[in-house]
């Protein structure tokens, strides 16, 4: 194991973190402080709880957390709730039933890896989709999004959607990612258009 991965998966252990993803997400807070005390926010693929943690420290208990993974866990704060489900079967009615719009809408799912490089990818990009199909439907205005993906042949047309949807689009690639890993992450802030079917409204 190379030594910044044994750097973070230490640090994880050492602040009480399930998982060494955390500082990605860390990361991405510190350069743009796009979550807040108070704000209601969405974390799809959350198993086994480092970005919810994290999220909770930030938005403290006058905030809410929506927690969405096909994995069993409980909650572990009074102002979250999870939802076991299978992405693909969460609709945005699920959530705005709990909550009526999200500030932020954050996702480091990721597909169960097979080994082959152009499935994966095209796995991950559909969870992406998914991913911004929810933002573009819970999220309020000036709703953030931070989303993994991994790259490859079909990633341009996911970036391309997220352009259309909002005002300001980044590509970032955290630190305290693998240096050899294919996932990367799409940063969009204020929502301009919005889904209506699996199209893009004004």
């Amino acid at each position: 194991m190379k030594k910044v991965q044994d750097h973070y998966f230490k640090k994880a252990k050492q602040e009480g973190y399930p998982a060494r993803s955390v500082y990605k997400l860390k990361e991405a807070q510190a350069a743009r402080g796009f979550l807040k005390k108070g704000d209601t926010v969405l974390d799809l693929g959350a198993y086994p709880g480092s970005w919810s943690k994290y999220i909770l420290e930030v938005i403290g208990p006058s905030g809410r957390l929506v927690a969405v993974d096909i994995t069993p866990f409980r909650p572990f704060a009074k102002n979250m709730v999870v939802i076991q489900k299978d992405i693909t079967q969460l609709a945005p009615q699920d959530l705005l039933a709990i909550a009526p719009k999200f500030d932020s809408v954050v996702s480091d799912m990721a597909p169960k890896t097979t080994g082959h490089k152009a499935l994966d990818h095209l796995r991950s990009v559909a969870l992406a989709h998914k991913a911004l199909e929810l933002a573009l439907a819970v999220g309020a205005v000036n709703c953030a999004f931070f989303c993994k993906v991994f790259q490859g042949s079909d990633f341009p047309a996911f970036l391309s959607k997220a352009k259309a949807a909002f005002r300001t689009v980044n590509v970032l690639k955290p630190k305290s990612s693998r240096s050899e890993s294919v996932e990367i992450f799409v940063f969009g802030t204020e929502i301009k258009r919005r889904i209506r079917g699996r199209g893009l409204e004004d």
